[in-house]
């Protein structure tokens, strides 16, 4: 067997060297995509270059389709602010005739009372019974 000497700070140095390599070539494949990519949407927003004449020509539908959606959005909030007046309104409608309804109910109670029956009748001449009423029946035999 023969032994040979290995200096480690050599071997490492060139390890460090290779790795350095490597990554310079990942950086520039990495960078490279990002030039050829072009800036975000978010830079171009920032920027401005969203409002150049390339950039509307390329994405009109899609600016198109988010105008639609925003008006939709607009027409919906309307159309909710409407409906919720109609249903307050139909709800005091409502509260109304309730009230009204309770109000007749209870005026015909009072009109109704039994004291109040005797006391208009007794000028017509009718007077209540003190005896209790009686009821007839008949059976089906004896009506054939």
């Amino acid at each position: 067997m023969e032994n040979e000497f290995i200096d480690r700070a050599m071997q490492d140095a060139k390890e460090t060297e290779a790795k350095k390599a490597k990554a310079k070539k990942a950086s520039k494949k990495v960078s490279s995509i990002k030039k050829s990519k072009g800036p975000s949407t978010f830079v171009q927003i920032l920027n401005g270059d969203f409002l150049t004449k390339e950039f509307m020509l390329k994405n009109l539908n899609f600016i198109f389709f988010i105008m639609l959606l925003l008006l939709l959005i607009v027409g919906k909030g309307y159309y909710g602010k409407k409906l919720s007046a109609d249903v307050q309104r139909t709800q005091k409608e409502l509260d109304e005739a309730t009230s009204d309804y309770f109000e007749a109910k209870a005026s015909l109670e009072e009109k109704t009372r039994r004291t109040e029956l005797v006391e208009k009748l007794e000028n017509t001449g009718l007077k209540e019974t003190v005896n209790p009423t009686k009821v007839i029946r008949v059976k089906k035999e004896e009506a054939e």
